[in-house]
């Protein structure tokens, strides 16, 4: 990809960048755009979701339209436009404002926090990853990224998420502007894919005698925590100490947003459901612990918490990320996930990369 420049002539026409410090404030103009990709939007929208009450993700947001979109922008005060400092979770949508049409969603940037500390960057955006052209990623990412500058300190950046084409151009140019150079190694390079029920692969295997799927429970907390830290130890980049895998592990159980594989009363491997939208549910973590691997754990539960979320919770897909060298995709695979182990790539399936920036102080995900 050619370098990118920052003369005034790459910032695209036409475009305004918005500052949104709360979550309800961004759903109220994405929302619209969000629902249409659910599933590829499915980290900027579960996250703004988490943050809003109940009522407004079940209902209110659900009746916003492209009208509600213009009318809210056309009263937008002066400082959603101006960057600011925000030391909490915010977000950045970019905007194509030709007066020929209504306003049209091109870019959304997320910084957000949780329980454990900051999330990376994460960049979404509603184009098709075909359509990604350089010249039309080159003056957004160069845009966004000089408006991100004045909301943050550089040392927060400490990794960006999304679609390749758009976390290598952000990357290289936010590199370019801070001086923080890009890590050598990628955090992350994985395909995003989806499981529906035209995909699903059902199996007539059979529990072994004893062995329960199930969701986790409270007396479930040590053996759910261990795995949590081996998961994230297996990492590299974002480890975990054991008093922090138990934050994480009591906030699943408690959210009943983690799967078990029970191997009579010893826990083997854990899938954890953790970014719900109205119609799509996101896998974001699977791990079986070195004792129990090659006995078909993983599979017996991927494939439960996908039936379930798919048949009895009325998902219209199940999603999730894998690494590109993760014999895991196998499993995956198997289950009915799509595009994976070298077969053909359906439209829906994405190269998704992470890229860390050296001098940052490090999040965790």
């Amino acid at each position: 990809m050619p370098a990118l420049t920052t003369s005034q002539s790459s910032s695209p026409s036409n475009s305004i960048i918005i500052q949104h410090d709360s979550a309800s404030d961004f759903l109220a103009v994405a929302y619209p755009t969000l629902r249409r990709h659910e599933a590829s939007a499915n980290i900027v929208l579960a996250h703004a979701l988490k943050r809003v009450t109940t009522e407004a993700a079940m209902a209110g947001f659900q009746f916003i339209c492209d009208d509600d979109v213009e009318d809210w922008m056309s009263c937008a005060d002066a400082q959603s436009l101006a960057p600011h400092r925000n030391s909490e979770s915010f977000w950045l949508t970019m905007w194509n404002t030709s007066s020929s049409s209504a306003p049209t969603l091109e870019l959304v940037l997320s910084c957000v926090n949780w329980t454990l500390g900051e999330y990376p960057i994460f960049l979404w955006t509603p184009q098709s990853q075909n359509a990604l052209t350089t010249t039309w990623i080159a003056p957004r990412v160069a845009k966004i990224a000089e408006h991100l500058r004045f909301c943050v300190p550089s040392e927060r950046v400490f990794s960006v998420f999304g679609m390749t084409p758009l976390v290598k151009a952000f990357s290289r140019y936010w590199s370019d502007m801070t001086g923080h150079a890009i890590e050598a190694e990628p955090f992350y390079s994985a395909y995003f894919s989806y499981c529906n029920v035209d995909t699903f692969k059902d199996s007539e295997a059979v529990l072994p005698e004893g062995h329960r799927l199930r969701r986790a429970r409270l007396a479930d907390l040590e053996q759910v925590a261990q795995l949590c830290k081996e998961f994230a130890d297996d990492s590299v980049q974002f480890p975990l100490v054991i008093e922090q895998a138990r934050i994480e592990a009591r906030e699943l159980i408690s959210k009943r947003q983690i799967w078990v594989y029970d191997a009579q009363g010893d826990i083997s491997t854990i899938c954890a459901v953790t970014r719900n939208t109205h119609r799509i549910s996101a896998i974001t973590k699977v791990y079986t612990t070195p004792r129990w691997r090659r006995r078909g754990c993983a599979e017996f539960l991927v494939r439960e918490v996908t039936a379930k979320l798919l048949y009895d919770c009325g998902k219209e897909s199940v999603i999730l990320y894998v690494g590109h060298e993760n014999s895991a995709q196998k499993v995956y695979d198997r289950v009915g996930f799509a595009g994976l182990c070298g077969k053909d790539k359906p439209a829906g399936v994405e190269d998704s990369l992470e890229l860390g920036f050296i001098g940052t102080t490090r999040g965790h995900w």
